[in-house]
């Protein structure tokens, strides 16, 4: 790793290198930025989610956009301009290197929930295309969910090039098009004359106030915001990172509010919130518009579609969290030789591996758990939960940069940049403990069992294991990075956060 005083894009001394002397040979446009980030965000399968409150889901979106979304891409803009190496180097450099390692555990950790609820999703989708009734289906869902992970172990473990592919293929495959189709379909039925399943007047543009439970699926919207700061690292590739940068992420968030609201509005027209599946109502929306427009045959195309395109993203995710983790592990020896150990095809096969385990045992649970929409939220929970400390830690690191260096060249600087990280602060310590509060959807479930699970999950995975390896670390855990330098296990920049 290049030494932590050295700003991103620079050498030590500070002068410009050759590939800087003139204009950026690598230089995009903000406009090819705010699509990249777009892909690397928006999702459809966060629609359901907030389509159970039907015209409120445009209120739930905005509101962590603003103080969430916003915060998170400007702070991390400013950041990667100034420290390469991504959350780790940050938090290192401006709090503590075991609070580094933290920030980078909990970002790789957060995907062992992630996993789950993905793949969840994906098994519903499926069984549209092969027995509906199977979505509901707990001890299906396990099996579809071990059998696609460990699937995606193989694949990644053989270091596969075609990731990258797999992942921009999957916005426009399995995210932009089933979600125009779906709300054309949708603005066809109400034109039709139909009568929406959600009403649609001004008395419910704010939801319902029945408690705390009635506002906590907003948390689950923090994590569809999440991962913007991944493509912050592309900052120093603008021509004018101070205006073009901001003008990028603006219309990112734009295009990524109009992809998560537009389908879940259309869902929230023709299926009725009381009978939405959290993990297969895009598909019930799809099979109840096909149903009514006489072409019953598109809905397994469509499923098809979108289950390729969260195939494509999990394999995206297994790469790259886990090659954080492990660079941050051989330098520092955060962790034993037998999770640093690579394959021969340079792949960290061991923590993918154990991480696939845990990922069984989690499964596992979706048998055991009545309600298959009960358990895909408590694990979207517990992911953000784990998620949302590296924010916390990276506002906070951000501060106290700017503090303690304030000269340190950055190829962007945020305007009032304590205002903008104690709004992201704030927000992200208030989904923290919203998150705790079962939602109406969790349904008649106990809540003792909702607060085991949730926190037992964000004390387990997201403090103690990384505490564990911290405190019982060994001297020569340190691996020394001549084969990491020499290229063994490297691999490029966009295979990782693609």
């Amino acid at each position: 790793m290049a030494s932590m005083d050295v700003p991103a894009g620079r050498v030590a001394t500070g002068k410009r290198t050759a590939a800087h002397a003139g204009p950026k040979l690598n230089a995009i446009s903000w406009l090819a930025l705010a699509l990249m980030t777009t892909s690397s965000v928006a999702s459809l399968r966060a629609a359901p989610t907030m389509a159970v409150y039907g015209l409120a889901c445009v209120f739930l979106y905005l509101i962590p956009a603003l103080v969430f979304l916003l915060p998170t891409s400007l702070v991390s803009a400013e950041l990667a301009s100034g420290w390469s190496g991504g959350v780790y180097r940050w938090v290192a450099e401006g709090l503590s290197k075991p609070l580094g390692f933290l920030a980078v555990w909990c970002q790789f950790a957060m995907t062992i929930f992630y996993y789950p609820s993905l793949l969840a999703y994906v098994a519903s989708t499926f069984a549209y295309v092969i027995d509906p009734s199977l979505a509901t289906h707990g001890l299906y869902t396990a099996i579809v969910i071990i059998t696609l992970y460990w699937l995606g172990v193989f694949v990644s473990a053989r270091g596969t090039k075609t990731v990258a592919g797999l992942s921009s293929m999957g916005l426009i495959i399995g995210t932009l098009i089933p979600g125009l189709i779906l709300v054309v379909l949708g603005f066809v039925f109400l034109g039709q004359g139909n009568p929406s399943a959600a009403p649609m007047d001004s008395d419910h543009i704010l939801p319902p106030w029945t408690g705390l439970a009635s506002l906590v699926l907003i948390v689950n919207n923090f994590l569809s915001y999440s991962g913007m700061e991944m493509n912050a690292v592309h900052v120093s590739s603008l021509k004018k990172p101070a205006t073009e940068f901001p003008k990028a992420m603006f219309t990112a968030m734009g295009l990524v509010l109009l992809i998560f609201i537009l389908p879940a509005l259309a869902i929230s027209w023709v299926v009725p919130s009381s009978s939405l599946s959290l993990t297969a109502g895009v598909m019930q929306a799809f099979d109840a518009f096909f149903a009514y427009f006489n072409v019953d045959w598109l809905t397994p195309v469509l499923g098809i579609m979108l289950i390729a395109a969260s195939l494509g993203g999990m394999l995206t995710w297994l790469a790259g969290p886990s090659k954080g983790l492990l660079t941050v592990a051989r330098e520092e020896g955060y962790l034993p030789p037998f999770l640093q150990r690579l394959n021969k095809h340079g792949v960290q096969q061991n923590i993918l591996i154990t991480q696939g385990v845990v990922t069984t045992g989690i499964a596992l649970l979706y048998a055991f758990i009545p309600d298959v929409s009960s358990a895909y939220w408590i694990f979207s929970v517990i992911t953000t939960q784990v998620y949302l400390i590296v924010y916390l830690l990276m506002f906070v690191a951000a501060m106290r940069l700017r503090r303690t260096k304030p000269d340190h060249p950055r190829g962007f600087r945020v305007p009032a940049l304590n205002v903008v990280c104690i709004v992201g602060l704030l927000a992200s310590a208030a989904a923290l403990v919203i998150g705790f509060v079962p939602p109406s959807q969790f349904g008649s479930g106990s809540l003792w069992s909702y607060l085991v699970i949730v926190g037992g999950g964000l004390f387990i995975v997201g403090l103690l294991v990384p505490y564990l390896f911290y405190k019982f670390r060994k001297p020569h855990w340190k691996q020394p990075d001549t084969e990491w330098k020499a290229g063994v296990g490297t691999s490029t920049e966009g295979e990782a956060q693609a």
